[in-house]
């Protein structure tokens, strides 16, 4: 067993887990921070109306990329089982499988998110002040998603081998030039959503450069070399097998936030506005308690490689711990905090604030529930089993918030943003019960079979 192997299946988990995700969470925080600027940058120098063109985006692009993004979890699931297993060999294929698999998912997603662009923001109700910016974010977004896919592969492959220092400091260095020319591009260029969408680009493909000169240069087998980049057919399917349901999940999952964006910008531009700067202050309170999920999955994948089930279980009491005190703390933080954060976003419109401020109050204070879903959802992932997660989140997230949409939303008493945001709380609750049911009855399952066959 290989060194990053025996550091997840040995000894103490409490201090591993808390230093293993340590850096996950200040990558997403940092890559929020980031994304901020996007937002910050405009918001400043163009208006609240360029916020929420931008903001009007993010589900979309979501729906779009999750399917291919599901890939690089399995990338990472299969990676992890094979290193607990000590499968050296399978290591190597899997990488030289994932890259050529994120390049060409990235080609595919470009050329159906720079033609479909407009058509799909039109079919969301995207107003009319908003929709020309909005398609021009798209569609510069999209140049560079082939970079992103490559940059997430590769981190999914460093992270599954222990490693999540490295994506921090890939991404620190490449969202420092992202905000550098942010400003350059906005203030000296007076350019609108086109400079941030143009500067995120570049910053993509920094970070992929990056992630795959990291893998050059491991002398483990996860080293990548591009004379022996080729799809084994045997590694692919491992990895559809976990990542196809996942990217379904990720995708189904979008669709409900796409529908509810859509409701809520028939409300209007105000909304929009409002709404895009309390997703981008909620999200980091998202990406804390996501590192969890990533980090049970990790931990869960090579220990289930290692056939040690007992690590298992407490690894899921760790990190659920952990995820319900860091969504208790950082969602309470927001909500106390609420308007002078998004007074940074938003300048012009105090209106748009208390729109802002509505979904803070309704989402962040009970957000530990979707931590809850998620790290649950990573457990059993890392188990191999990717169908039954996926079929529970599209029943109990999807199918939950789409049916409140076209039966409670439409009532005239019910007809407003906070209905919509109350859709997530109940959803969360359910998905949580139902994955934490199937989890228990699936590791008890598996410990019994691995103490019949010892005995």
């Amino acid at each position: 067993m290989n060194k990053s192997a025996s550091d997840m299946c040995e000894g103490p988990l409490l201090k591993k887990i808390i230093f293993y995700t340590i850096p996950i969470i200040l990558t997403g925080v940092l890559q929020l921070l980031f994304n901020a600027a996007d937002l910050v940058v405009v918001g400043r120098y163009r208006g609240s109306i360029s916020v929420g063109a931008i903001g009007a985006t993010g589900s979309l692009i979501n729906l779009i990329v999750n399917l291919f993004i599901g890939l690089s979890v399995g990338a990472g699931v299969t990676v992890a089982h094979a290193l607990g297993a000590g499968h050296s060999r399978d290591v190597s294929k899997i990488v030289h499988t994932a890259l050529p698999t994120a390049f060409i998912s990235g080609i595919i997603l470009t050329i159906v998110g720079v033609a479909g662009a407009d058509t799909f923001l039109r079919l969301m109700d995207t107003p009319d002040n908003a929709i020309v910016l909005s398609t021009t974010y798209m569609r510069i977004y999209f140049c560079g998603i082939t970079a992103s896919m490559i940059y997430n592969f590769g981190s999914a492959i460093l992270r599954a081998a222990g490693d999540t220092r490295r994506p921090l400091y890939y991404l620190t260095a490449a969202g420092v030039i992202n905000v550098i020319l942010n400003v350059f591009f906005v203030r000296v260029f007076s350019m609108d959503v086109d400079g941030v969408a143009l500067a995120t680009v570049i910053s993509q493909l920094i970070s992929a450069i990056l992630v795959v000169r990291s893998l050059m240069k491991r002398d483990d087998a996860c080293r990548f070399r591009f004379s022996e980049m080729k799809i084994h057919s045997r590694q692919l399917m491992q990895i559809i097998r976990i990542g196809i349901p996942a990217g379904i999940q990720g995708s189904l999952f979008a669709i409900s936030n796409v529908l509810i964006q859509s409701s809520l910008n028939s409300f209007g531009s105000v909304v929009m506005s409002g709404n895009a700067a309390a997703q981008n202050i909620e999200g980091f309170v998202y990406t804390s308690m996501n590192s969890f999920h990533q980090t049970a999955l990790n931990f869960t994948g090579q220990n289930y490689g290692a056939k040690k089930y007992d690590r298992i279980g407490k690894i899921m009491r760790i990190s659920l711990s952990s995820v319900f005190i860091t969504g208790i703390v950082l969602g309470l933080t927001a909500y106390l905090f609420a308007r002078p954060l998004l007074g940074i976003y938003i300048t012009d419109s105090d209106e748009a604030i208390g729109y802002g401020i509505v979904r803070i109050t309704y989402i962040c204070i009970p957000y530990f529930l979707c931590g809850l879903m998620d790290v649950t959802t990573g457990l059993i992932r890392g188990m191999g089993l990717s169908l039954a997660p996926t079929i529970i989140t599209v029943l109990g997230v999807c199918g939950m918030r789409i049916l409140w949409i076209y039966t409670v939303f439409p009532i005239e008493r019910y007809h407003s943003p906070e209905s919509l945001y109350i859709s997530y709380t109940i959803s969360w609750s359910l998905t949580f019960i139902a994955e934490l049911i199937v989890f228990l009855y699936i590791y008890r399952k598996r410990r019994k079979s691995l103490t019949t066959r010892a005995a």
